[in-house]
């Protein structure tokens, strides 16, 4: 009588074993075999299963974010002052929320927000309020370019694109 192939095997692919789905030689799955779920270690470049890369921006976007934060309170002063600070404490999650809403997800955000802050910081010698006060359209031009440039490094580095 002839072996039943299965159509992996057909297609040229090796038979597949029970340890290669998952089961041991016993016909019990669990710790040492080929399973996926709790038994299995992390990633040694994880954080209780969180990529490091994703913790590191989260924490690139938050030291822009305090830093563009610190450069306009002790450098915009008079009626300004206000409308400039709420603008930019609501500025993160609006954009979260912008892009949950076109349907991306917040590590976009979060990359674009990042490349944003730091290409700010930059372009102005960490005094933000030079962007529009004494840039002119050409600082402004420089962190647009600067920001996209960051924005497509980080976000090939993040997906490996």
């Amino acid at each position: 009588m002839l072996p039943e192939f299965t159509t992996w095997e057909r297609a040229g692919h090796p038979a597949r074993t029970p340890a290669a789905d998952g089961v041991d030689r016993a016909g019990k799955a669990g710790p040492g075999t080929a399973t996926r779920g709790k038994d299995e270690a992390l990633a040694p470049e994880a954080l209780n299963g969180l990529p490091v890369t994703v913790s590191a921006l989260w924490l690139l976007c938050a030291a822009g974010w305090a830093a563009v934060l610190v450069g306009l309170r002790r450098n915009v002063h008079g009626p300004a002052r206000g409308p400039v600070l709420f603008a930019h404490t609501a500025a993160p999650a609006a954009v979260v929320l912008l892009f949950s809403l076109i349907g991306f997800g917040s590590l976009y955000a979060t990359i674009a927000l990042a490349a944003e802050w730091w290409a700010l910081l930059l372009v102005t010698g960490f005094r933000p309020e030079r962007l529009l006060s004494t840039g002119g359209l050409g600082r402004l031009a420089a962190w647009a370019t600067v920001a996209g440039a960051a924005t497509l490094a980080t976000t090939r580095f993040v997906f490996h694109i």
